[in-house]
């Protein structure tokens, strides 16, 4: 019991710490600061999905669970804090994970977005307030609401630029700003916006189909990188089942270097990470 209420003491404390009690007015309490840091962080990292009680809930439940799971493997206190601080981490990176992946997956979108767009300016002759509103209706889910932001913005003021620039805000990313930028131009200058989208698709065709040939190439590079944490995960687990080794592992020594090891798998996890990711394409038109 008394690792349980370490690991969760622990997981509590570090959520306390990561978050800072900024950005609230005068008159609030501490709670109130916490739980608007924490919305704030949350925003930034892509889950504003996730409620602060939910992300709260889940992420002390994940560290209880592995703490305990801990406390029954090595019955000490210490490894089953750092083991429930580790677990309790894992909804997060869970969640900004799935975040990601939505995002990329409705970024590969923008070729047939862009093409729906010059078609709607092009051939059917709608403004390009209208072609945006019209194009957004049938976006992916996850560029929806930049899209439904963007149209309350124009029905509010009926100023393009306004609109292209919460649009750009709210998608965040080279594609969006290049798109925006675009039309603002030949809004403001003149030019052949047909030409220009169709070459902006095109460029985001061939990006598109570059990073699907480097994902395919890493493959094989992200099979390996689980080896990472599988293997000494099923030798300490083999080891503790052979013999003496369960109590083998209950020594001072060997927690510290249970400690030591984990540290070293989760630095190898990292930088295999790391290594591996592709370069982000940069928001050159950036606020």
């Amino acid at each position: 019991m008394t690792s349980l209420v370490i690991a969760a003491t622990a997981g509590f404390g570090v959520w306390m710490l990561a978050v800072p009690a900024a950005a609230a007015g005068p008159g609030r309490t501490v709670a109130d600061r916490w739980s608007h840091a924490l919305r704030v962080r949350l925003d930034r990292a892509g889950l504003a999905e996730v409620s602060t009680a939910r992300y709260i809930i889940v992420s002390l439940s994940a560290a209880l669970l592995g703490g305990l799971l801990a406390t029954l493997a090595t019955g000490w206190s210490p490894v089953a804090a750092v083991v429930g601080l580790a677990v309790g981490a894992a909804p997060s990176l869970f969640w900004h994970r799935r975040h990601r992946v939505a995002v990329r997956a409705a970024q590969d979108h923008w070729p047939r977005l862009l093409e729906e767009l010059r078609i709607q300016v092009g051939p059917i002759g709608r403004s390009i307030p209208q072609a945006l509103i019209e194009v957004g209706t049938r976006a992916p889910a996850p560029l929806r609401p930049a899209f439904d932001a963007a149209a309350r913005e124009w029905s509010l003021r009926t100023d393009l630029e306004g609109m292209l620039r919460v649009l750009a805000d709210h998608l965040g990313d080279a594609s969006a700003d290049a798109t925006c930028e675009t039309l603002l131009v030949i809004h403001q200058v003149g030019g052949d916006l047909d030409t220009r989208l169709a070459d902006l698709a095109e460029a985001r065709r061939r990006d598109l189909e570059d990073r699907r040939e480097s994902d395919a190439r890493q493959s094989g590079a992200r099979l390996a990188r689980w080896f990472v944490v599988i293997v000494p995960l099923g030798m300490g687990f083999a080891g503790m089942n052979v013999g003496d080794g369960a109590a083998a592992y209950r020594g001072s020594g060997a927690v510290l270097l249970m400690v030591a090891a984990g540290a070293l798998v989760a630095v190898c996890w990292w930088w295999a990470g790391r290594l591996m990711r592709l370069p982000e394409e940069r928001r050159v038109f950036a606020p």
